[in-house]
């Protein structure tokens, strides 16, 4: 029984499978970002262990056929168990045994960047400093106490809880959060054009004047979900007899954050996009936008940027511009483009722990190749050199 799964997993027929597979997965996923856009399209389709029918239910689903994670997973399987099982080690199989280790690294390589790879972009304008990224794809519920004149508290509800809903107990805050509804694509107008029937969507804040309507997700290209939540503040301890603190509407549509008085001092509250904060800081000194004579076409981008890291000592002046990015703390800054006041920068941010994996794959399997290639060609030169019989 063992034989045979062994057989079964190093076999040809499964390496053929899997790729005819990633195939059509790929045919299919391309066909669908018609309907559901890029990003849906990724997550349902190429970084899943399979693809559920149906696609938006949050219930009963279905598999009918194998995700990208899962693909990717057997072909790395398959090449290790038919590597083991079929070459051995020696000198003569040198070449083979590099090729092959190269293109396992660069396999498991993939998988772990679309695991553990994570982007996000950083937004400066001239002069201003920040120490953190936004990733515009996921958003947070943040619950800031500025009751400390020193320093805020930042507590954050990032956007898989918001959409469990129920309640959330938070270490420290005297109240806890009680998600009411989670809208992953919401519609907010103001109650006084939202009609006659158009019911408020929550009792405090900017909530108690709109109102909230669920829509379908966004499948556009250029268009992005608009996600909006109804929660309740309850104290907890000490405060719990004062009563709730009210109902409030947290959207990504509301143009600030929205504050409130509670256990002596003011809160912040708001719905934002999810922030990666560094132990350093980032000042943009200038930003250059070139673009080539006599059209609007950019020419390059660039960005004059001030590293401040206190803890390691460093502070420097960095040039960042297209094609030229700057590396940072297992971190890659790019140029990506700019505001629209074509005065402040906007640089994507990658944090990439197997970025090195595809390079050090192709030096492998490049120097495995070339020394296949002399072997081979070691060999027909001797034949070459034997006399023929006459």
């Amino acid at each position: 029984m063992w034989h045979r799964f062994l057989d079964f997993v190093s076999s040809l027929k499964l390496t053929i499978v899997c790729l005819a597979a990633a195939i059509i997965l790929v045919f299919a996923g391309t066909l669908a970002q018609v309907h559901f856009g890029t990003h849906v399209v990724q997550e349902r389709y190429f970084q899943s262990l399979f693809i559920w029918w149906p696609a938006e239910s949050h219930g009963f689903r279905i598999p009918v056929f194998p995700g990208g994670h899962l693909l990717g997973a057997l072909l790395l399987v398959n090449l290790v168990a038919a590597h083991l099982r079929r070459f051995r080690l020696s000198l003569g199989n040198l070449g083979m045994h590099l090729i092959h280790g190269g293109l396992i690294i660069m396999l498991a390589g993939g998988l772990f960047t679309d695991l553990l790879s994570v982007e996000s972009h950083l937004q400066l304008a001239p002069g201003e400093t920040k120490n953190y990224s936004e990733d515009s794809q996921r958003v947070e519920l943040a619950l800031i106490d500025q009751r400390n004149s020193d320093a805020d508290r930042i507590v954050a509800i990032p956007e898989e809880v918001l959409r469990r809903g129920g309640t959330v107990n938070l270490s420290g805050i005297p109240f806890r959060v009680e998600i009411k509804h989670f809208y992953a694509n919401s519609q907010i107008q103001m109650i006084a054009n939202a009609g006659t029937n158009a019911a408020r969507a929550a009792d405090h804040g900017v909530g108690a004047q709109i109102s909230v309507q669920e829509l379908p997700q966004a499948t556009a290209v250029d268009a992005r979900d608009l996600r909006s939540a109804v929660i309740e503040l309850v104290p907890t301890g000490e405060k719990a007899a004062s009563g709730t603190l009210g109902t409030w509407l947290v959207s990504e549509g509301l143009g600030a954050p929205q504050t409130f008085s509670f256990a002596g001092g003011p809160w912040r509250l708001e719905m934002r996009p999810v922030r990666y904060y560094k132990p350093y800081s980032l000042t943009l000194q200038k930003f250059t936008h070139e673009r080539y004579p006599g059209t609007e076409i950019p020419k390059n981008f660039a960005s004059q940027i001030t590293l401040n890291d206190p803890g390691q000592g460093v502070h420097r002046e960095v040039l960042i511009y297209m094609n030229h990015p700057f590396r940072y703390q297992g971190e890659t800054y790019y140029q990506s483009g700019f505001g629209q006041d074509d005065q402040s920068s906007i640089l994507q941010v990658v944090h990439n722990p197997s970025f090195v994996a595809p390079y050090i794959a192709c030096a492998i399997i490049s120097f495995g190749m070339l020394i296949q290639f002399c072997q081979h060609f070691v060999r027909f030169t001797r034949r070459a050199k034997v006399p023929r019989a006459k």
